[in-house]
């Protein structure tokens, strides 16, 4: 087995100290997040970040994530222990073939996903990958959720699919 750990969205607007108001993640999310970063046994440990296009609509958000902002910097503070960022536009990070690729490359074949949220980019990240054949371990001590209906409705469709909750 070869293992990534994905840190997903663990970003200044999300989890950083100036972090948007919108976003209320237990104040410990961050340490729980780089305990299961320093003590993983993966290959390699992937950060992604999630960030908006920076277009006309969006410049109305009331939170805004573009590219080469301070906003969208992975958090202060969020353990780094390899080079390997990718950027997503969208929930699931699977639509980023850099990363598809760069997985492929690696020969992965199982991914841990931390991160947030459960009831957003971190569920659907678990389905892309459950839908492009990776197994799928969900590391729930360090998965921070703020839509947890949505949460318990994705967690129970990738329990079909075979996902692992740990």
């Amino acid at each position: 087995m070869k293992k990534a750990l994905l840190v997903i969205d663990m970003q200044e607007v999300t989890v950083g100290a100036a972090h948007a108001d919108f976003f209320k993640y237990d104040n410990e999310l961050l340490n729980r997040v780089n305990s299961v970063i320093g003590s993983t046994d993966a290959t390699v440990v992937v950060y992604i970040r999630n960030l908006m296009k920076n277009n006309f609509i969006n410049k109305f958000a009331p939170v805004k994530v573009f590219d080469n902002t301070p906003e969208a910097e992975l958090a202060k503070g969020l353990l780094l222990v390899s080079p390997y960022t990718f950027s997503k536009f969208t929930g699931d990070a699977f639509s980023v073939s850099d990363l598809c690729e760069f997985l492929k490359n690696n020969s992965i074949d199982t991914v841990e996903l931390i991160g947030v949220d459960g009831g957003g980019c971190v569920s659907l990240t678990a389905l892309g990958a459950c839908e492009n054949g990776y197994k799928v371990i969900l590391n729930t001590s360090a998965i921070g959720t703020m839509f947890d209906s949505k949460k318990e409705k994705y967690f129970d469709k990738l329990k079909k699919l075979g996902a692992i909750f740990i």
